[in-house]
């Protein structure tokens, strides 16, 4: 059964920016984005860059490599929803930031 995992603390993450962590053997980017946080696979599919480098717009992080783009909220591929990455829930702990896995 999924468990939560802490990752960071409330304010690690600047606005706008993500940050990566391992969690479960997993390398997961978190998103600080219009004062949420969010959770997706950190390995771009396409050519395996970290997401959680990329820049943030509109709730869409894009690959600093290649410019793939995905949705923060759902790890959906914003220029074709047939391909989608890991996704996960966040939640906040008594200041800690958690993460589903």
């Amino acid at each position: 059964m999924p468990e939560f995992h802490s990752v960071a603390k409330v304010g690690d993450i600047p606005e706008g920016e993500g940050r990566a962590f391992e969690v479960q053997g997993k390398i997961i980017a978190v998103f600080f984005h219009a004062g949420q946080y969010f959770a997706i696979d950190d390995v771009c599919p396409h050519m395996g860059a970290s997401l959680s480098e990329g820049h943030v717009e509109n709730g869409i992080v894009t690959c600093p490599w290649h410019a793939w783009r995905f949705r923060i909220t759902d790890g959906t591929w914003a220029d074709s929803p047939k391909l989608k990455i890991g996704c996960y829930p966040v939640r906040i702990v008594n200041g800690e930031i958690q993460v589903q896995v």
